[in-house]
Order: C-alpha cells, then structure tokens, then sequence
C-alpha cells in the first residue's frame, strides 16, 4: 500500500537533539565565577551597610555576578570560538557536539536576558552595571568588534567585566539600587587596572594557538618578556595608588596591610619574571591570591 514501504517515515525532519544538562554547566564554566562572585562581595563589603534584611538581594547579586554574567560571558565566547576550539580544543561542549547545532547561541542569548530580568529587579544602578558587564560580553567575542583579537581591548574589557562592574554591582545591590559613592568606584576602577595584568599571565598559556588563529595578545604582540614585565607594572601601580588612597582616608591599618601583601607580590614577581611562561600559573596560586585578599582588606577598610 502507499506510504507504507520501509523508510517511507525517514523522510521526515529528524528533531534537533537538546544538550544534556552536564554540557550546559560546562558551557557555562562554574570555575570561572569565582572572580566577579569576589568582586561583588567587595563590593557589598565597601558599601558598608548592614547585612540583615539584605540577604535575598546579597543571593540574587552573587548569582547576578557569577552564574549569569560571567555565566552568559563563557557561552558567547564558545559559540563564537567553535571553529577555532574545533582545531584547538575538540573535546569542548559546542565543537564535540554535547551543546549540538545552535543551543550555544541559543543559550547565550536566554542567559543574556535572564541576566537583564534580575538585574532590572535589584534596582537601575545594578541594571546599568550588569548590561554593560553583557555589553562587553558580547563585544570581546562577538564580531564585528570581537575585542579579542587585540590583547590591549580584550583584556580591559575582561578586567572590567570581571572585577570594576561586578565590585559596582555589589555595591549597589546593598544601596538599594543606587549609585555608589566615589570612593567605592575609586577602588573598584584601580583593582580592575590592576586586573589587565592578570589576564595578560592567562595568556602566556596559549601563545601558539593565538599566534596561529591571529589573535593579538599582549604576549604575543609584546613578546612573551615584555609582556610579563608589563603584566608586573599594571598589577602593582594600581595596588600602589590604593594604599596612597587608603591612608589619606584614615585608614593606615588597611592600607599598611594591602601595602605588605603588595611587597609580598613583588618579591614572587622577581622569580615569575625569570621564566613567565612556566611559573605564571605557580604566581597565579600565589600572587594573585595576595591580590585578591587586598580587594577585600580594602573594601573593610570603607565600612
């Protein structure tokens, strides 16, 4: 009979595979939350108001900072990067096909406007914040200006998203929504400075696959000295104007203890500049967790 010989139901579109749950989270990389989740608390410790009352705000921000933002941030890149990660990294959610067909983008685009919906809850400031954290989001990966490409933009872009915006965030969130005062961006504008740095060390790992793709980070438009020395400079300078800052505000225990962890700092970044490319994830366990712990003695120092 018609329309009953084998096969005859092949003829209809397959339906799209969903992405399993484990490959979203890889997409999404937890490991990576952990930088704007500690910038926000900063953040809500400078603003200097008290916790109580406040704690469901405090829980939304930190999903807000980590989970969402950075969350959407790691998606975006992926999708955008699925050719190159195809030659680089097959094993990857997008290129292994576990995020199959367009869920990347797809994903990328629900976490962008869940991200703005819980923004738009915690009040305008916090809005503003965490739509321009996505903002650069989508510019570092996303052509046509996938900043990227330039290790000059891209990591500013990163070390805003990363430490100024979320450390804003956190402040407003405990304000109730409203701007913070100018010390509270004064410090969060000099740690995400100091933060450039950092990212241009997570670089060093992949100076030959970014040379052969033509991306453009600083170790490799620098070279991989240079840009270690200049990786030093920014992250101390801004540490150095944040103790200059702490104690022309009457804060001379603070600021006296972000000024030991800074001396402690360029005692290891005399060993890391001797081989950068080998001991930068070694200066990462160690200076940059002193880097990390004077954001917060700082952020005390403001309450």
């Amino acid at each position: 009979m018609a329309g009953t010989h084998p096969g005859a139901g092949s003829l209809a579109p397959a339906t799209p595979p969903l992405p399993q749950p484990g490959a979203v989270l890889e997409l999404l990389k937890p490991i990576t939350w952990f930088p704007p989740m500690w910038a926000f608390a900063c953040g809500a410790v400078s603003a200097g108001t008290a916790l109580e009352g406040r704690w469901l705000a405090i829980v939304a921000g930190v999903a807000l900072a980590g989970p969402l933002v950075c969350g959407t941030s790691q998606a975006v890149n992926d999708w955008f990067d699925r050719e190159v990660d195809a030659i680089n990294e097959p094993d990857r959610p997008v290129p292994s096909g576990r995020v199959p067909g367009r869920w990347g983008l797809y994903i990328a685009i629900a976490w962008t406007l869940l991200s703005l919906g819980v923004a738009y809850a915690l009040g305008p400031w916090v809005f503003g914040a965490a739509a321009l954290g996505l903002v650069l989001a989508w510019a570092y990966s996303a052509p046509p200006a996938r900043l990227k490409r330039n290790g000059w933009w891209g990591n500013t872009a990163v070390a805003f998203s990363y430490e100024g915006i979320a450390w804003v965030t956190g402040a407003a969130v405990m304000l109730g929504g409203a701007l913070p005062g100018w010390p509270i961006l004064a410090l969060a504008c000099l740690y995400s400075l100091g933060c450039h740095g950092i990212m241009t060390l997570n670089d060093f790992k992949s100076v030959e696959g970014d040379t052969r793709v033509g991306l453009g980070s600083l170790p490799v438009l620098l070279g991989v000295e240079r840009a270690a020395r200049l990786a030093c400079v920014t992250m101390a300078v801004p540490q150095i104007v944040v103790v200059a800052l702490l104690f022309a505000w009457g804060h001379p225990l603070h600021g006296g203890l972000v000024a030991l962890g800074l001396a402690a700092q360029l005692a290891l970044m005399t060993r890391l500049l001797e081989r950068p490319r080998e001991l930068a994830p070694w200066y990462n366990a160690t200076g940059i967790s002193l880097y990390v712990l004077g954001m917060m003695v700082a952020a005390f120092a403001l309450r």
